[in-house]
């Protein structure tokens, strides 16, 4: 799959998808990584928490874990809130574990990291609000 941009591309991988890994989670209510989680849960996503500062720790009554690689489940998505420098890392973690769509939220876009990932096949979500978007596209 290419780079998704429209409406209908985007709703079919929320429809399809199950579970969201949340790379960069924050236990602060005020960030966007916890305030987006809160609402994409909601809608019956399966959380897993990424954040290495909480891992064993719980957020919204989920376990945080210390790596991608330690989520015991397949991951349908990778829902990404760090620096674009940093998603590097978390997109080689991801292509380790495997996932299906790779969602930058804003600001965290990495052109490389998007082109890489589009290259090998991978659905990638760029500068959109997985929160906004499932609102948005998902009826409730």
């Amino acid at each position: 799959m290419p780079i998704l941009k429209t409406d209908e591309e985007i709703k079919k991988v929320l429809e399809n998808s199950k579970t969201v890994a949340v790379v960069g989670i924050s236990k602060d209510p005020s960030r966007p990584s916890y305030f987006v989680s809160e609402a994409i849960k909601s809608y019956g996503f399966k959380l897993y928490f990424v954040n290495p500062k909480y891992a064993g720790k719980e957020i919204l009554g989920e376990k945080v874990y210390k790596s991608l690689l330690d989520i015991p489940d397949e991951i349908d998505i990778v829902d990404v809130f760090r620096r674009p420098a940093d998603v590097v890392f978390t997109a080689e973690e991801a292509l380790k574990k495997g996932f299906k769509t790779f969602w930058f939220q804003p600001g965290t876009y990495n052109p490389e990291v998007a082109e890489e990932l589009n290259q090998k096949g991978y659905n990638v979500v760029i500068d959109k609000c997985m929160k906004v978007e499932t609102q948005r596209l998902l009826k409730k």
